[in-house]
C-alpha cells in the first residue's frame, strides 16, 4: 500500500492567515464585540490586554519576516484541485495494481509490470514504491506535497468518496481511495464504456460504508465457510487417496456463489443455469446446488450402475434443483450441467442452455434465467473458446443478456506458474475485449468476497452485460490429491503449508469483533459433522448407481407421451405442401421491400418447378422447415453465412437494395400461428458456436436445432465438442439432443481445405460393433438400432430424403444428434431434385436407395453392383448412361451410414447374384466411409469386395487441378471397368 508519513515540520495554525486572524478576533473579545463562547477560555488564560503572536508561537512555526495573508494565486488553487482529481483518477483505472487480493502475499499485477521495465532500466529502492509514484498516485510528491496533506479539496462530481460530504482533506481522500481500490478488492473497469456502468461500480465501492455487514450476515458468512471447509476435511479422512479435485484454499467460491443466488432471488431471477470445472464441483453440488450427500458419497464406492452407458467420473457430474431461499421466501432453480474434463468446453453449452431457457419460458430480457460460469486461471487465459463464448455475448441472437463470469484462481495451471502461462498482468485480461469489469478480490477476505459477489449480480441484472469475478486463492494441495506440488513450486507451497483455513482467519475476525463465541462456531461444526456422519451412513444401504439421478435438464413427461416402438408419420399432404412451396416462390411486394434482380429470377425458376411438382435441395429444405414450423416446432438454424447459403442456394433472407438493415425474412409468415424460426448468421466461430447450439439442443426436445459449417472441414476447429458432447452425452449423462450438424461435403477440386469433412473420424467415433449383424427379420430392426445408437450419420442425395431426415428428428420417439454431410455440387444439380409425391403422407427416410433403373428390371444380366455414398453418384448415373451400361451396372446410394442399413444392403447384394460387388466412394482410399462400410459389408456377404475410391492421401484433396482431374479420370475408369 502507499505509505507516505507527513511531515512533523507541518504550518503551524498560528502562522500567516491564521495569526492575523486570532489578533482581529482578540481585539472584538476585549471590546465585548461578539465572539463564539467557545473562545472564551483561550483568550483569558492569556492573562493579557494584548495578544502578541510571538508569544505563542511554537518552534515548529515557520518564521517569516512578514506576518500579512499572501494572496493565493487561482492558478495554483486551480492546479492543485485538478491534482487531486487526477489522483483519484489514477486509483480508479490503476489501483488495482497495487490491490492486495493475493492471500498467500506472494504476488501483485505491479510486479508483473515492472518486470519487463527492469530488464531495460535500474531501479534502485523499493519497485512498488517506484510503481506507486510513477504510475498510480504521480501527483503525491511532485505537485501535491505533505504541505497540502491536511487542506480540503472538493470532491469531483463522479466521486462517492465523501459520501454525503463533498469536500475532504488531502490525507482523508488518500486514505479511502487506499482503502477502497489497493485493499482487498482490485477493480478494473475504467475501461467499460457506458458512464452509467462506470457510477454504479463506483456508487457501490466507494460509498463509506458500503462493505459493512450486519452481524446476521456474518454469522451466515462464517456458517457457509464451515460447511465448504469440513466437507472437504470430511472427503479427506474418509477417502485420502481418491481423486476428488477438492476445493481447498479456495472455499470462499461457496460464499460468492451463496451471495449471488440469494441476491438473484431479490433481482427476480427464477433460474440459474451453472458450468464449471471440476475443481471444487462436488463442493459446488452439495452447498449451492443442494445435491444429497447420499448420492455423493455412494459415487465413491464402485457400484454397478442401473442404465445402460458409460457413465462418467463424480466430478464431472451435473445436477438441478429448485431451491427455496429464506432470506427471500422464494424458490429458485439452479442447475449445473455436465462437463468433461476438457477445460472449457462446457462455457459456450451453458450460455446455448440459458438463451434455450430464455426462448422457452418467454424471458426476452434475460430477467427471468442467467447463467453462471466458473473457470480455472490458467484456462480462463489459455483457452480460445472463452473468447469465442464472451465475444458473442451481445451478438443480437446470441447474447442470454449478461453471464457472470467466476474464476476461481489458484494462481497456477497444474504444474505451470503463471508468468509462464500468460503474457498479461491478470488471467481475466481477455474481458477487457468484452467491456466487462473485472473484480479481483482476495479469496481469504469472505466479506469482500460477498461484496463483490453481490455488486456482480446486481450489475448483470441491471446492465445485462457479462462480468468477472476474479476470485485470487490457492490451492492448497496438487493438481489432485495424489500430487506433489513440491517438486515444482516449492516455495508456494512452503507458505500454503503455514496458511490457516479461511473459517479459522474468518472466525477469530467475528469473535473480537463480538459476533460469535467459540460456543457458536464448536455448535455448527458439530451439526454439520453429524450431518454427514449420518448420510454416510446411509449411503452405505445403496447398491446401484443411478446415472438418472445426474440428469442437468430433465425433459418431464415427452418420453411417458410417445410410444417408444413407433417413429411418426413424416409424410405431409399435399395441400402444406403446396402452401409451403408457393409461399417459398412468393416475393416481397415490389412497392414495400425492393429485392436483388437475382432473388427475382431465382423466385421465378423456383415457381416454375412448383408448378412440374419437383423439388430442389432449397425447396426440399423450405418444405422441411414450413413443414416442422407449422407443427409448432421451434427451429434454431445458425452458422457463419446460413441466412443465404455459403453456395448461394437458400436465400431464406432478403435484403432490401435501397434501406440498409431492411430485410424480409421468408419463412417467418407461412402460417399465423407457427413455431419460431431462428435463423441466423454467426460469427465466424466454430468450436464456440457449435457449443452453444449444442447447449440450446439440449433444452428442449420439441425443437430442432440446426448448426451449419460454412464447409465441412472448417468443423474440425470445433473437435472438442463433438468429442466431449455430441458423440457420448447420453452415453455419460444421459443428455438427449436432436442437434443436426450439417457439413458440406464433396470432392470437387476446391483443394484440400473447402472439400472433405472428414467423414471417417464421425464414423470412428460410432459405438456400433463393427462385425456384428442385428436380427435381419425384426421388423423393429431399424428403430432399435437408432435407439442404441450415439449419434446418426447420414450423406443424403436427394430433397425428399432430405425432408424425411428432419422430419424424423422429431418424429422418433427419442432423441439423437445427426451428423448430415449435405452437398455444394448438388444444391442446384438436376440429379439432387425430388418429385412432389415423394414429400406426400405413406413416404418415409430411405436409409439405402436401391437402383430403380433398367438394372432393376433384369438382375441376371448386371456384371457390377456398387455400392456408393453421396456426390459420387452423380459421376456413376453419368458415366453409365454415356457408355450405355445402365442395363449392366446397378447402383445403391447407402444414404444412412450409421446405424447401418444392415437389411436393404444385403437384399441389394441379393438381387444380382451374377454381379461383382463393389464400394465406390470419391475420397481417397484411407479416408471416407470406405474403411467403415468395408467390414460391416465383408462380414454380412461372406466375402471380399472391391474399393473403387482415390488413392490413398494425407490431405484431403489436391489441391492442383491436374491432379484432380488426373484423379478424376483414374475414378470413373474404375467405375465403368465390367
Amino acid at each position: 500500500l502507499i505509505t507516505r508519513v507527513s511531515s512533523s515540520r507541518a504550518e503551524s495554525f498560528l502562522s500567516g492567515c491564521n495569526a492575523n486572524f486570532l489578533e482581529a478576533q482578540y481585539v472584538d473579545w476585549v471590546k465585548k464585540n461578539p465572539v463564539d463562547s467557545s473562545w472564551d477560555c483561550f483568550y483569558e488564560s492569556l492573562n493579557a490586554n494584548e495578544l502578541k503572536i510571538e508569544d505563542i508561537e511554537d518552534e515548529f512555526t515557520p518564521k517569516s519576516g512578514e506576518q500579512s495573508c499572501k494572496k493565493v494565486d487561482p492558478k495554483d488553487t486551480i492546479k492543485l484541485h485538478l491534482a487531486v482529481q487526477h489522483l483519484i483518477r489514477g486509483f480508479q483505472i490503476r489501483g488495482h495494481l497495487l490491490a492486495q487480493t493475493d492471500p498467500l502475499n506472494m504476488a501483485i499485477a505491479a510486479h508483473w509490470i515492472m518486470r519487463a521495465k527492469n530488464q531495460r532500466m535500474k531501479v534502485t529502492g523499493d519497485i512498488l514504491a517506484y510503481f506507486e509514484a510513477k504510475f498510480v498516485a504521480r501527483e503525491l510528491g511532485t505537485i501535491l506535497t505533505d504541505a497540502h496533506m491536511n487542506m480540503k479539496f472538493e470532491l469531483p462530481p463522479m466521486c462517492y468518496l465523501g459520501g454525503k460530504e463533498h469536500e475532504l482533506t488531502l490525507s482523508e481522500i488518500k486514505r479511502r481511495l487506499e482503502n477502497v481500490y489497493c485493499g482487498p478488492i482490485g477493480v478494473e473497469y475504467m475501461h467499460v464504456h457506458d458512464m452509467d456502468s462506470l457510477q454504479f461500480v463506483r456508487e457501490n465501492l466507494e460509498t463509506p460504508g458500503i462493505m459493512e455487514k450486519t452481524p446476521e450476515h456474518k454469522k451466515l458468512i462464517l456458517r457457509r465457510l464451515t460447511k465448504a471447509v469440513f466437507l472437504e476435511k470430511y472427503f479427506a479422512t474418509k477417502w485420502p487417496a481418491e481423486k476428488r479435485f477438492g476445493l481447498e484454499g479456495g472455499e470462499s467460491l461457496i460464499v460468492m456463489l451463496e451471495e449471488i443466488v440469494d441476491t438473484a432471488t431479490e433481482l427476480g431471477v427464477e433460474s440459474i443455469v451453472m458450468g464449471m470445472p471440476h475443481r471444487g464441483r462436488l463442493n459446488v453440488l452439495i452447498n449451492v446446488c443442494r445435491k444429497q450427500l447420499t448420492d455423493i458419497f455412494a459415487h465413491f464406492r464402485p457400484m454397478e450402475p442401473k442404465e445402460v452407458g458409460s457413465g462418467d467420473i463424480k466430478y464431472h457430474l451435473g445436477t438441478y434443483i429448485h431451491r427455496f431461499i429464506r432470506r427471500t421466501n422464494r424458490y429458485i432453480k439452479v442447475s449445473m450441467s455436465c462437463n468433461p474434463s476438457h477445460l472449457e468446453v462446457v462455457t459456450p453449452v451453458v450460455t446455448g442452455k440459458a438463451l434455450a431457457e430464455q426462448h422457452w419460458t418467454g424471458d426476452k430480457n434475460g430477467d427471468k434465467v442467467m447463467a453462471i460460469i466458473m473457470h480455472g486461471d490458467a484456462a480462463f487465459a489459455g483457452q480460445g473458446v472463452v473468447y469465442e463464448t464472451a465475444h458473442i455475448g451481445q451478438l443480437p441472437h446470441f447474447t442470454t443478456h449478461g453471464c457472470v463470469h467466476i474464476v476461481v484462481n489458484n494462481q497456477i495451471g497444474y504444474t505451470t506458474d503463471p508468468r509462464f502461462a500468460r503474457s498479461s498482468p491478470y488471467c481475466t485480461d481477455v474481458a477487457k475485449c468484452v467491456d466487462a469489469p473485472v473484480f479481483h478480490v482476495n479469496g481469504d477476505d469472505p466479506e469482500a468476497v460477498a461484496h463483490v459477489a453481490m455488486l456482480a449480480i446486481k450489475y448483470r441484472c441491471r446492465f445485462k452485460k457479462d462480468v468477472i469475478l476474479d476470485l485470487v486463492c490457492y490451492r492448497r494441495f496438487g493438481h489432485s490429491e495424489e500430487d506433489e506440488p513440491m517438486f515444482t513450486q516449492p516455495f508456494m507451497y512452503k507458505k500454503i503449508k503455514q496458511m490457516p483455513t479461511v473459517d479459522k482467519l474468518y472466525a477469530e475476525k467475528v469473535k473480537a469483533e463480538g459476533v460469535v463465541t467459540d460456543a457458536d462456531i464448536k455448535q455448527w461444526e458439530k451439526e454439520y459433522t453429524d450431518t454427514l456422519n449420518k448420510h454416510f451412513e446411509l449411503a452405505k444401504k445403496i447398491t446401484k448407481l443411478s446415472i438418472m439421478d445426474w440428469i442437468d435438464t430433465p425433459w418431464t413427461g415427452f418420453f411417458e407421451a410417445r410410444d417408444p416402438k413407433k417413429i411418426e408419420e413424416t409424410g405431409v399432404c399435399e395441400a402444406s405442401i403446396m402452401t409451403i412451396a408457393n409461399h417459398f416462390c412468393k416475393p416481397p411486394e415490389p412497392w414495400a421491400f425492393e429485392t436483388h434482380k437475382g432473388i427475382n429470377k431465382i423466385l421465378q425458376n423456383r415457381e416454375k418447378m412448383v408448378k412440374e411438382g419437383v423439388a430442389d435441395w432449397a425447396m426440399g429444405e423450405a418444405l422441411a422447415y414450413g413443414s416442422l414450423l407449422r407443427d409448432n416446432i421451434h427451429i434454431r438454424l445458425t452458422g457463419e453465412d446460413v441466412e443465404r447459403g455459403t453456395m448461394a442456394h437458400r436465400h431464406h433472407v432478403y435484403h432490401h437494395q435501397g434501406v440498409d438493415g431492411a430485410t424480409y425474412r421468408v419463412l417467418d409468415t407461412i402460417y399465423p400461428d407457427q413455431a419460431k424460426y431462428s435463423l441466423h448468421n454467426s460469427s465466424l466461430s466454430e468450436f464456440g458456436i457449435l457449443g452453444f447450439e449444442t447447449g440450446y439442443s439440449y433444452y428442449s426436445p420439441h425443437q430442432l436445432s440446426i448448426w451449419e459449417a460454412q464447409y465441412g472441414d472448417f468443423a474440425d476447429t470445433a473437435q472438442p465438442v463433438f468429442d466431449t458432447f455430441t458423440s457420448n452425452g447420453e452415453s455419460k449423462w444421459i443428455c438427449q439432443s436432436a442437434l443436426v450438424v450439417a457439413l458440406p461435403h464433396g470432392i470437387d477440386g476446391a483443394g484440400p481445405e473447402h472439400s472433405s469433412a472428414r467423414v471417417e473420424r464421425y464414423l470412428t467415433m460410432c459405438d456400433d460393433h463393427d462385425d456384428q449383424v442385428p436380427d435381419l427379420d425384426d421388423k423393429d430392426m431399424a428403430l432399435k438400432q437408432l435407439k442404441v445408437a450415439n449419434w446418426i450419420v447420414c450423406n443424403v442425395t436427394n430433397p425428399a430424403n432430405y425432408f424425411h431426415l428432419m422430419r424424423r428428428q422429431i418424429a422418433l420417439p427419442f432423441r439423437k444428434p445427426l451428423i448430415l454431410f449435405t452437398p455444394k455440387v448438388g444444391l442446384k444439380h438436376p440429379y439432387y431434385r425430388s418429385p412432389f409425391k415423394d414429400f406426400y403422407p405413406g413416404t418415409c427416410f430411405r436409409r439405402a436407395i436401391p437402383e430403380d433403373g433398367p438394372a432393376s428390371k433384369n438382375p441376371s444380366n448386371v456384371k457390377k453392383l456398387i455400392f456408393c455414398s453421396g456426390k459420387v453418384a452423380i459421376t456413376i448415373t453419368e458415366l453409365r448412361k454415356e457408355k450405355k451400361l445402365d442395363d449392366k451396372i446397378a447402383m445403391c446410394r447407402i444414404e444412412q451410414l450409421y446405424p447401418f442399413p444392415y437389411d436393404i444392403v444385403l437384399k441389394e447384394f441379393c438381387k444380382y447374384p451374377k454381379a461383382t460387388v463393389a464400394f465406390c466412394q470419391e475420397e481417397h482410399r484411407n479416408q471416407g466411409p470406405w474403411l467403415y462400410c468395408k467390414v460391416r459389408m465383408e462380414n454380412l456377404f461372406g466375402k471380399k469386395i472391391e474399393c473403387i475410391a482415390r488413392p490413398p492421401s494425407s490431405a484431403s484433396a489436391t489441391g492442383i487441378k491436374w491432379l484432380h482431374q488426373k484423379e478424376l479420370k483414374a475414378l470413373k475408369e474404375a467405375i465403368i471397368k465390367i
